[in-house]
């Protein structure tokens, strides 16, 4: 699913993790999700200039939307469901997780939905349209060089 990510969303992205997955997976997962935002984050520097909002996308028999918001301050609104324990090898309650990881360390706030029958479609789904958000978010507008934000700060 990252390289759903770094496919749709046009990022160079390059991920080597080192966990403790002899017990299981969660800290890799919450890790590897807050450096992916700290490192957008990084990326976006102050923000001038960036469309800061995000997207929707279907695939199949599913509908994902996925609002995302870089103005500074981390929230997540979940709302999917899935009836399997794990989809391939991943346990479905740590898609969450993740993204909760990543909305704290890019300090972005991110709305999840997901509706749909099949539940590889449902999450690959919330990847590319994740991905497509982040990268209709971060596009700078060089006709528009100011701060995306009426407070003056991000």
């Amino acid at each position: 699913m990252l390289d759903q990510i770094a496919r749709h969303g046009a990022i160079d992205l390059k991920i080597t993790a080192k966990g403790d997955l002899h017990i299981d997976e969660h800290h890799t997962i919450e890790d590897t999700g807050i450096a992916l935002g700290e490192a957008i984050a990084k990326g976006l520097g102050d923000k001038r200039g960036i469309e800061r909002y995000g997207f929707c996308l279907p695939m199949d028999d599913c509908l994902a939307q996925v609002g995302i918001d870089f103005g500074g301050r981390n929230w997540l609104v979940w709302d999917a469901e899935f009836k399997r324990e794990k989809i391939g090898e991943m346990p479905t309650e740590m898609f969450y997780h993740f993204f909760k990881s990543f909305s704290d360390g890019a300090k972005a706030n991110l709305n999840i939905k997901a509706e749909g029958e099949n539940e590889h479609h449902k999450i690959e789904a919330i990847f590319k349209t994740f991905a497509k958000s982040i990268k209709m978010a971060v596009k700078r507008n060089p006709a528009n060089m100011q701060l995306p934000s009426t407070k003056g700060v991000l």
